[in-house]
């Protein structure tokens, strides 16, 4: 830790989304990814995508300096997995989601917050 600043401090938040639109265009998902990041105030180091085919989901990873953000989609179902890994005091993790949802357009199903490692209180 130096001046109170703790890398090895996070948040992961885990959310369910149902409905939306766009969830088998590579684009969006790219789209909402990198919008995603900048609201987390986060830096990107690379971004992956995977389109499993027409009218199919897509997987899709934020590599991040302060860890990932990630999402798989189902739009045969309606239905999305994101997984916001956000490492550092500067990130917010749950403006990453925020801006995911509205990009998709989507309802969040269910959320969860879990603190990591010195986030717990012990390093």
């Amino acid at each position: 830790m130096k001046d109170g600043f703790s890398p090895a401090r996070g948040t992961h938040l885990i959310a369910d989304l149902a409905g939306g639109e766009g969830l088998g265009d590579p684009a969006r998902i790219e789209a909402v990814l990198r919008g995603a990041a900048a609201a987390a105030r986060v830096t990107v180091l690379g971004l992956n995508l995977h389109h499993f085919g027409p009218e199919m989901g897509v997987t899709g990873v934020a590599l991040l300096a302060e860890s990932h953000i990630s999402i798989h989609t189902w739009p045969e179902e309606r239905l999305s997995a994101v997984d916001i890994f956000v490492c550092g005091d500067g990130g917010n993790a749950q403006a990453a989601l925020d801006v995911i949802v509205a990009g998709l357009g989507a309802e969040l199903r269910f959320s969860q917050a879990i603190p990591r490692l010195g986030a717990r209180g012990w390093s």
